[in-house]
C-alpha cells in the first residue's frame, strides 16, 4: 500500500511522491503557556517533548501546567471577563470572530502541515477538512454573537462566565475551534487545554489571537498531561466545562463537576453502526464505509467502526470493500497521496494492537490489504473483521483505530436492534434508496446524528453530541450557543 502500482494498457505505474513543503511552518524549539494575551514560561518549571508520530522525532518542548499555571489562566480570564469580553457588545465580539476565522483561512497551508505533522492524519485532511471547518465554526458563530435574545433563548440572554475546555488529539485545531467560537460568541472567556500529544496548533492558534488584538486574557491555552485538565475541571473560578474525549475520563469529570454548580457538556466515545440494506447504492455505499472508519485512521469518536450488511449482498460488498481497501495509501502523511497516515502514538496503537489481537482470539476473520508499513513510527493497516458476533469485544469496544467489525441482519427489525446493542449514542448511518426507510430507521436509531446515505458530514450549523455513554449536550448550531447561556 505505500507504493501502489497499477496496470494501464499493459504498463505499470506508480505515484510519485508528493510531499507537501513543511518548512511552510515554523516550529519553535520551545513553548510557554498563553494567558493574558502572552506567552510565558510554566510556574511549574516543566516542560515536555512533542513528537511526530511518523517518524518519531521530536517536535518541539512544551510548557507543562501546574497548579499555580492554572490558577493564573483562570485568573486572567476572570479578570478580562469582568471588565472587558463580558461587557462587550455582541457587534463587537462577531469582529473579533470574524478576524480569527480569516486568519486561519490566510494561514490554512501552516496550519495545515502543522497539524499534519504533530498529529500523524494526512495533509489531504488537514487541508480539505479540518482546517476549513475550524475556519467555518468561526464564522458561523460570529454571526450569533450579535443576534442572541433571538435564538429562542429569551430576550437577554447572559454568558456563563468562565469556560474551562478540554480537548482530544484526533482533531486539534478543529475541537479547539469547535469548543472557543461559540463560548466566546456568547460572551464567556476561556481556558483550553488540548492534548498532551497535539498542542502544537493550538498554540498557532494563540498567535492568531495575539494578532486578531482580542483583549487580554479572553482566550488562555494551558498545556500539559491530564493532570493539568483535570486542574482546570476542578477549579472553583471555572463556571462551565466542556470536555471531549474518552467515556472513561468523562465520568471523573461529571464525578467531579457534580453538586459545583458548574454546567458541563460531554462528548465522549462511540460505536456506531454503519448499516446498509440490500436496495443500497453499493459502490457509493462503499465509499462512505471507507470515509466512516477509515478516515483520519479511524481515530474518529463517531466512526462507522460497526458495518452491519443485509444478508443478501454481504459477500459482494466485502468484495468491493477489499477491493476498495487495496487501493488505498499507507505512509508519509505529508504526501498528497497518502490515504492512510500514522497512528497519534504508541499508547494508542498498543490499545488497537491489544483488542485486534482479542478479535483474532475471539474467532473473528481478520483481514488486511498487502501492506508494508514504515519502519518508524506508530503504524497499523486498514482491518477488516468478518464473522462478528455481538458479544466480540470488537464489536462492543471503542478501538479508536482504522478496524471494521463487519455483522450481518435480516430484517429492519434487526438492524435496529444490533445497532442499539451498544452503551453509546453517538452517530449511526443508514444506507437504502427508500426515504421511509431512512425516516423509519432513524426515528428507532438511538443516536444523536444519523447520517442518510453518506457519512461524516459535518456543518457548524448542526448540532452535535450523543446519548448514553457517549455523553450530553449538543455542539454547533443554535442549540450549541445554549450551553454557554445562562438561560
Amino acid at each position: 500500500m505505500a507504493s501502489v502500482s497499477t496496470t494501464t494498457a499493459g504498463a505499470e505505474w506508480e505515484y510519485a511522491p508528493a510531499p507537501e513543503s513543511r518548512e511552510i511552518v515554523t516550529i519553535r524549539p520551545e513553548y510557554g503557556l498563553f494567558t493574558g494575551g502572552e506567552f510565558a514560561a510554566p510556574l511549574s518549571g516543566k516542560h515536555f517533548t512533542t513528537l511526530n508520530p511518523a517518524s518519531e522525532e521530536p517536535l518541539a518542548s512544551v510548557a507543562e501546567a501546574g497548579e499555580a499555571d492554572v490558577d493564573r489562566a483562570v485568573a486572567s480570564a476572570r479578570k478580562a471577563y469582568d471588565q472587558a469580553w463580558g461587557r462587550m457588545p455582541g457587534r463587537e465580539r462577531a469582529k473579533y470572530l470574524y478576524r480569527i476565522a480569516r486568519a486561519i483561512q490566510e494561514r490554512a497551508r501552516e496550519f495545515a502541515v502543522l497539524e499534519s505533522l504533530d498529529n500523524g492524519k494526512p495533509i489531504k485532511e488537514s487541508r480539505d477538512v479540518d482546517i476549513p471547518l475550524a475556519a467555518a465554526h468561526f464564522f458561523y458563530h460570529a454571526g450569533w454573537a450579535d443576534k442572541l435574545g433571538y435564538a429562542g433563548f429569551g430576550p437577554d440572554p447572559r454568558p456563563l462566565g468562565v469556560a474551562g475546555q478540554v480537548i482530544p488529539w484526533n482533531f486539534p485545531l478543529l475541537m479547539a475551534a469547535w469548543k472557543l467560537a461559540p463560548a466566546l460568541a456568547t460572551g464567556n472567556t476561556c481556558v483550553l487545554k488540548p492534548a498532551e500529544t497535539t498542542p502544537l496548533t493550538a498554540l498557532l492558534l494563540a498567535e492568531v489571537i495575539q494578532e486578531a488584538e482580542l483583549p487580554p486574557g479572553t482566550v488562555n491555552i494551558i498545556t500539559g498531561d491530564g493532570s493539568a485538565g483535570a486542574g482546570l475541571v476542578g477549579h472553583p473560578g471555572v463556571n462551565k466545562i466542556a470536555f471531549t474525549g474518552s467515556t472513561e475520563v468523562g465520568k471523573e469529570i461529571q464525578a467531579a463537576v457534580a453538586g459545583t454548580g458548574k454546567k458541563l457538556t460531554l462528548e465522549l466515545g462511540g460505536k456506531a453502526a454503519n448499516v446498509v440494506f440490500d436496495d443500497a447504492p453499493l459502490d457509493q455505499a462503499v465509499e462512505g464505509i471507507v470515509n466512516g472508519i477509515f478516515f483520519n485512521q479511524g481515530h474518529v469518536c463517531c466512526a462507522g467502526s460497526r458495518l452491519l450488511l443485509a444478508e443478501p449482498i454481504a459477500d459482494a460488498v466485502l468484495d468491493r470493500l477489499k477491493q476498495r481497501l487495496a487501493t488505498l495509501r499507507l505512509g508519509d502523511p505529508l504526501d498528497k497521496n497518502t490515504d492512510i497516515g500514522a497512528i497519534n502514538s504508541r499508547q494508542q496503537l498498543d490499545k488497537i494492537e491489544g483488542l485486534v489481537a482479542a478479535g483474532e482470539a475471539e474467532g473473528a476473520q481478520r483481514w488486511s490489504p498487502p501492506c508494508p508499513l514504515p519502519a518508524k513510527g506508530y503504524w497499523f493497516p486498514p482491518t477488516v473483521f468478518s464473522g462478528v458476533s455481538q458479544s466480540h469485544r470488537i464489536a462492543r469496544e471503542e478501538i479508536f483505530g482504522p478496524v471494521l467489525s463487519v455483522l450481518t441482519f435480516r430484517t429492519p427489525e434487526e438492524a435496529v436492534a444490533k445497532a442499539n446493542n451498544t452503551p453509546y449514542g453517538l452517530s449511526a448511518g443508514v444506507w437504502t434508496e427508500k426515504g421511509s426507510r431512512i425516516l423509519w430507521m432513524a426515528q428507532r436509531l438511538r443516536a444523536g446524528v444519523v447520517w442518510a446515505n453518506t457519512y461524516n458530514r459535518f456543518d457548524p450549523a448542526s448540532p452535535f453530541g450523543g446519548y448514553q455513554e457517549s455523553g450530553f449536550g449538543r455542539e454547533g448550531g443554535r442549540a450549541g450557543l445554549a450551553a454557554y447561556l445562562d438561560a
